[in-house]
């Protein structure tokens, strides 16, 4: 069985987590014991220099990477406990990825993009058009539906990497520096995106080096040297 949390507020909690890497006979720690909650429908940012852990923390929190050391809850569940399986699961139900690199297959329809996750889940064609077509709806992009990530803007793919990150209705929407290869007037227009879905009831954890970006998250935790250096809250900024 796997362990749970004593708390039903939480979406993540994280506790004296450490990451260490050996290189040859010397250990590089990359996390030096972060410990911090994200609440149900909380927009987070996390900022810091590079080399800070920004990424060793994403992809621990995406599950695509385990810790050294330390606790991670998801829903409530001790991520370390769970199988492959359950793992695989996890990345496809329960968290959405935004990356900067779009990751649209570059011969499918924006459609087919989207529907990817669904296909994997083994949904079937009626709840994929149905939840295909709800998903491009929330991102403005049910016109381009039929057309080609060649035949798009920058700012309207990344528009279809989240519609993709959406489709299966995820606990977390995991964004790691999601307006890098925008220019600033379309990551203005994609933070606006972020903002609906995050008013329509879904938590956000969002990767960015951009002060500007991470303003308009509610929180920001600073990270420096694999450490949290800060924490501020938007009634603070």
């Amino acid at each position: 069985m796997v362990k749970t949390a004593d708390t039903n507020q939480q979406l993540i909690i994280t506790h004296n987590i450490w990451k260490i890497y050996k290189l040859g006979r010397h250990e590089v720690p990359a996390l030096c014991g972060i410990s911090f909650t994200i609440a149900k429908n909380e927009f987070v940012a996390i900022m810091g220099p590079s080399g800070s852990g920004k990424s060793t923390l994403m992809n621990i929190i995406g599950c695509l990477d385990t810790p050294t050391r330390g606790e991670y809850y998801l829903n409530n569940r001790l991520v370390s406990e769970m199988s492959e399986n359950e793992l695989a699961y996890i990345r496809n139900q329960e968290i959405g990825f935004v990356f900067q690199v779009f990751n649209l297959l570059p011969r499918a329809t924006a459609f087919h993009n989207v529907e990817l996750p669904l296909i994997y889940k083994g949904a079937s064609k009626k709840e994929r058009e149905e939840k295909v077509r709800r998903a491009l709806e929330m991102v403005e992009m049910e016109h381009r539906a039929h057309h080609r990530p060649s035949e798009l803007s920058g700012g309207e793919r990344q528009r279809i990497a989240i519609a993709r990150a959406l489709v299966n209705e995820p606990s977390l929407l995991l964004a790691d520096e999601p307006t890098g290869n925008l220019d600033s007037k379309t990551g203005q227009e994609i933070m606006k995106l972020f903002h609906k879905i995050h008013q329509q009831g879904n938590t956000i954890l969002l990767v960015t080096h951009d002060r500007e970006i991470a303003n308009q998250a509610q929180r920001i935790i600073f990270l420096r040297d694999g450490k949290i250096e800060d924490e501020i809250r938007k009634e603070q900024l």
